[in-house]
């Protein structure tokens, strides 16, 4: 019997990062602090990256990089992490880095794909992010029926998805949803990034009824609000309330909705009450000691999860992933200290 306790799924991702990227932006037309899919414009960017830039590989993924924040904060053979990649080096390469993080992995391995990639373009403080699925869109709902994967979902405490995941794995995502409500384990989404509110509206929409943690930050949250028609979007405690009280499908269990925002505090509704906002402030590191920022939100995520499945208070849970997102953006990329620091 797996004594697993979180399992995730995402879009798998090999980050391919390079930094003083201006002239990037400029030439593919993108925004500083954003996260896109890559259209036909953006192909050479892969290419171009590798020939004329310093480029750092980090294992990347939103979900991912949660999923190995939540096995570093937990004990070894905690989470489980499962997406679709391809048999290639990109794959061994994810692979080594979960190993190092003590993340069991249990890949749907597409053979004769490729695996999915992400060019982060960093300018200052600000990360652009520009993904090419590959074979991360090709994830086969069956295996989550698969004998590995069944087993862990009995024994896990909860799930975690990235709003990512959505834009080709809805029916995925409705059948972990429904088996999470029926089974009354905690169902978490991250809206990951603001074109997911804003083009894949009616997925989220009949994804959130069985979301029990709602996770997003700043610039997501007003994206959510702005396509939801809410008065106030960037009002961070109004919209989360918003988030909130949407229906909800296990009404036993009140609806958590954490919204972060950078160095700024963290804002977080229940929906048992949604008129009473907790404030978390954040200590906010100095400018010189900060990388980069790739990750620092699927470090919270990751922080807050393995708190969260420990048991720990929701102050608690904060509390962790403000610790694992100011350790991330100390790094290059989604990256965590080692020797380990000891979290929860």
């Amino acid at each position: 019997m797996s004594s697993y306790s979180l399992f995730c799924i995402g879009n798998p991702l090999l980050d391919m990062q390079v930094t003083n990227g201006e002239q990037l932006l400029e030439q593919y037309e993108l925004k500083a602090n954003d996260a896109i899919l890559a259209e036909e414009k953006h192909a050479p960017l892969y290419e171009e990256i590798v020939k004329n830039h310093q480029v750092t590989y980090v294992a990347g993924g939103a979900s991912q990089n949660a999923a190995r924040g939540a096995a570093y904060v937990l004990p070894p053979n905690s989470v489980v992490y499962t997406g679709c990649v391809g048999d290639d080096k990109l794959a061994e390469q994810l692979k080594a880095a979960n190993k190092r993080e003590g993340l069991q992995d249990m890949y749907y391995v597409k053979k004769g794909e490729q695996t999915g990639a992400c060019a982060v373009v960093i300018t200052g403080h600000n990360r652009s992010l520009v993904t090419t699925l590959r074979a991360a869109e090709k994830f086969d709902k069956a295996h989550l029926s698969s004998p590995e994967i069944s087993a862990v979902l009995e024994s896990a405490k909860a799930y975690y998805m990235e709003g990512f995941f959505l834009t080709h794995g809805l029916e995925s995502a409705l059948e972990l949803g429904q088996k999470a409500s029926k089974d009354a384990k905690v169902f978490s989404i991250n809206l990951s990034a603001p074109f997911i509110p804003q083009f894949f509206g009616a997925q989220l929409q009949q994804i959130i009824p069985f979301t029990d943690i709602v996770i997003a930050n700043e610039s997501e949250a007003e994206a959510w609000a702005t396509a939801n028609g809410h008065p106030t979007p960037t009002d961070l405690p109004a919209v989360a309330k918003a988030i909130a009280i949407q229906p909800k499908s296990n009404a036993s269990r009140p609806r958590i909705v954490v919204l972060t925002h950078g160095a700024e505090s963290t804002v977080v509704v229940t929906s048992d009450a949604p008129d009473a906002p907790k404030i978390h402030a954040v200590h906010a590191l100095k400018y010189e000691d900060i990388v980069d920022t790739n990750g620092a939100g699927d470090a919270f995520a990751g922080g807050f999860l393995g708190a969260f499945v420990s048991g720990k208070s929701l102050d608690d849970c904060v509390e962790a992933g403000h610790k694992m997102g100011a350790m991330c953006v100390q790094m290059v990329g989604p990256q965590f200290k080692w020797p380990k620091i000891n979290i929860l």
